[in-house]
């Protein structure tokens, strides 16, 4: 079982920023607990075909990449990301049900850790090298806190495909 807190250890900024995105990313693991390979392939929203575990446990790392590799550090984007269109937006959803859950939570797990180093080395004031739509860029706290709110709301969504999957409520 994941173990989860929401309380951080030190009282400093960065310390509070970096326990409510790992809350909600050890939120998103739990919620994934105990599906089976099946369930989390279903889709069980009839107007959103790409929603299920597989898809946005896929989608969660493949926004990590995109806001702190693409975005931040200013990488080229990898991976599904270099596949999405106006038509298909977020292949990363789609592609995911080709792949076993146990191996996208490993991915999602180790690139974490990752960010987690990522982040401990950079001022927070730092900005993105990258602009955001507007012409601005960003700043590594905004992205902390962008990625606690896309993080949460798709914890939403797990809630929500896991108890009609399943019936698991409750995490």
């Amino acid at each position: 079982m994941t173990r989860r807190t929401d309380t951080p250890s030190a009282w400093d900024e960065r310390t509070q920023l970096v326990t409510f995105l790992d809350y909600a990313r050890d939120t998103a693991l739990t919620k994934c607990e105990g599906v089976s390979a099946e369930d989390a392939r279903k889709a069980p929203l009839p107007s959103s075909p790409l929603m299920t575990v597989c898809g946005l446990i896929s989608h969660l790392r493949w926004v990590e990449h995109y806001w702190f590799q693409v975005m931040f550090l200013g990488e080229e984007p990898v991976g599904p990301l270099t596949e999405a269109t106006d038509d298909d937006p977020d292949p990363e959803m789609r592609t995911a049900v080709d792949i076993p859950l146990p191996r996208l939570l490993a991915e999602y797990q180790e690139q974490s850790a990752r960010y987690r180093r990522l982040v401990s080395e950079h001022d927070l004031n730092a900005t993105a090298k990258r602009p955001i739509s507007d012409g601005r860029h960003v700043d590594l706290r905004w992205v902390i806190l962008h990625l606690v709110e896309e993080t949460s709301r798709h914890n939403g969504h797990l809630d929500v495909v896991r108890e009609l999957v399943d019936g698991r409520t409750g995490v």
